[in-house]
């Protein structure tokens, strides 16, 4: 598997970036996970390692991460998007990278609190034009993620400019066991984005680990 893009995934400490970074070396990638204290991330790195056979996670700081990625994710806390996407522009430049983020503003984290323009993502795609911005993952519970032994029964919507950086990212949502669909361009992820909220809503409502999303008759 020594063809497989290697991944990078900014703010792999985290739950999100953390079941992320789980899924992708489940599936055979090399992945590194990045955190602004390298420490931190190499401690991250070993936890993960214990549940993942082969242990193909590294950790490092933000920026070793980021130069080491074929591909980039970033799954950071909304508050430190664009500081944590922009300090790293010059490594990101003609890279694909993967956006996570939703602008969740606590406490109210389910209630929908969009920016002003409508998508973070496609906010951080205008002040990186030459980044290949795709919005993804957006509505995937970290608690599904982390679980090898069940499928995840989440459809991941996938938003971006480039038709082509959109399409590898479909593959590799497939290839760790999901469904993405193209749903148009980048400002499109403000759809995904607010979803979010929505389904925080429906889980406390409910009482669900992890609502998600499947797409009908497609």
């Amino acid at each position: 598997m020594t063809d497989l893009p290697s991944i990078a995934v900014i703010g792999g400490t985290g739950q999100e970036g953390g079941g992320l970074a789980a899924r992708f070396a489940h599936a055979g990638y090399k992945v590194v996970i990045g955190s602004r204290d390298a420490a931190k991330a190499e401690a991250g790195a070993t936890a993960l390692n214990a549940h993942v056979d082969g242990g193909s996670i590294t950790g490092a700081d933000n920026r070793t991460a980021a130069a080491a990625g074929d591909i980039v994710i970033l799954a950071v806390p909304y508050a430190g998007q664009q500081a944590t996407a922009l300090d790293l522009a010059d490594l990101l430049a003609g890279k694909i990278l993967i956006d996570a983020t939703v602008p969740l503003m606590p406490p109210k984290v389910s209630k929908v609190q969009l920016p002003e323009g409508g998508s973070a993502v496609a906010a951080l795609q205008a002040k990186l034009p030459d980044v290949k911005v795709v919005s993804a993952f957006q509505n995937v519970s970290h608690a599904h993620l982390h679980d090898f032994e069940h499928p995840i029964e989440c459809d991941v919507l996938v938003c971006g400019d480039d038709a082509e950086a959109c399409d590898t990212v479909v593959g590799l949502i497939e290839a760790i066991g999901m469904r993405g669909f193209h749903a148009g361009g980048i400002a499109n992820s403000a759809a995904a984005e607010a979803l979010t909220s929505l389904l925080i809503a429906i889980n406390r409502k409910y009482k669900s680990p992890g609502a998600g999303i499947r797409l009908t008759a497609v």
